[in-house]
């Protein structure tokens, strides 16, 4: 390391952008083009997802099972075990947000929340951010799934859903990280 360079002070590596074109709108996310300034004084291209950003929900009931989802996700091209989740809508709260993908995807609602923390998931690629949610005491009731939105949902129990986490079974990046924050949220098993 530069001796020069004082801790904290990371102007030695931020890229600055000099010109932004957005390549791809859609309904999810968008794709832009940034031509950017080095910290060398060069230039360089960087292409990145721009996206809302989501909630994910650890759900947990009275006998420390946690709602699960089982949904064929089209990129991997298989199903896919992974925890209820959702993008923002413009404007919207994050609680608002996890109460309402829970409630939709999966009939579920809960009384009690608590936001854990958050995460960019694709940090090479995207500015998403994903904020973790736990909640408790839930209730079942009647899901009201988009249009075209097929999934399974089932109860695992914490340990069961641990255990696969640490056997490599369980592969959906946003459940992992979910799971590694809210680990001191929840029951030992």
């Amino acid at each position: 390391m530069d001796e020069s360079v004082k801790p904290g002070d990371d102007r030695h590596l931020v890229e600055v952008a000099v010109a932004s074109n957005r390549v791809w709108q859609g309904k999810l996310l968008d794709v832009w083009r940034d031509k950017v300034r080095l910290p060398d004084g060069h230039t360089a291209t960087r292409e990145y997802i721009r996206h809302p950003g989501a909630v994910v929900v650890i759900a947990l009931d009275a006998a420390n099972r946690v709602v699960m989802e089982r949904q064929y996700r089209h990129p991997v091209k298989t199903v896919v075990e992974e925890l209820p989740a959702g993008k923002l809508d413009p404007g919207e709260d994050l609680l608002t947000c996890a109460q309402r993908e829970l409630q939709e995807e999966t009939g579920y609602t809960a009384h009690s929340w608590r936001l854990l923390g958050s995460f960019w998931p694709c940090v090479g690629y995207s500015n998403e951010v994903i904020h973790v949610a736990l909640t408790t005491e839930i209730s079942p009731g009647l899901a009201r799934r988009d249009e075209g939105e097929f999934l399974e949902v089932f109860l695992l129990p914490l340990a069961e859903l641990f255990a696969r986490a640490e056997s490599g079974q369980l592969r959906d990046g946003k459940t992992l990280a979910a799971l590694a924050l809210a680990r001191p949220y929840l029951p030992r098993c």
